[in-house]
């Protein structure tokens, strides 16, 4: 029989089993555990990690009761790192060529500017934001009717204009 090592002594001492008394009688439920929590490719790791983690804190342990939790409170920091890990890295939006510099909204700026203030802003906010009524009205501070009546108003003065 070999010899004690130190972390089977320490265990000893405060009444839990032998190391290696503990993983075969943990192993086949905290595997079960992983694969439920990971799939099976990444509960390979996960569990070697698992016991690997505690192995190391195996020693330092105060009492013996509530391994079973223990195990399986390690098993789920485990689980989680690993989904954190594996947690693909957002793509950032490639950048898309622009013709002319100025926003559409600059764009309307010439045809807008001669309108009244509101049919103004109603037609700036809706074709050159892109806004629904009901943004363009808690812009304006007015009803959804009256920015849908602004934005019509201002462009048929730009027809009547014959700028639109």
């Amino acid at each position: 029989m070999a010899p004690p090592t130190e972390t089977t002594a320490r265990a000893e001492a405060v009444g839990a089993p032998p190391f290696e008394r503990f993983y075969a009688t943990h192993r086949e439920e905290v595997y079960r555990y992983l694969v439920r929590m990971l799939g099976r490719q990444l509960a390979e790791d996960a569990f070697q990690e698992t016991f690997l983690r505690a192995l190391r804190a195996y020693r330092d342990l105060r009492h013996a009761r509530h391994l079973r939790a223990w195990a399986f409170t390690i098993a789920t920091r485990v689980a989680l790192d690993e989904r954190r890990r594996a947690r693909p890295e957002p793509l950032e939006a490639p950048e898309i060529p622009v013709a002319d510099s100025r926003p559409a909204y600059a764009e309307l700026e010439h045809l807008a500017g001669d309108l009244p203030r509101t049919e103004r802003a109603a037609v700036v906010l809706r074709y050159g934001y892109d806004l629904d009524y009901a943004d363009i009205a808690q812009a304006l501070g007015s009803s959804e009717e009256a920015a849908r009546q602004a934005a019509s108003s201002g462009v048929r003065r730009l027809r009547a204009k014959g700028a639109a």
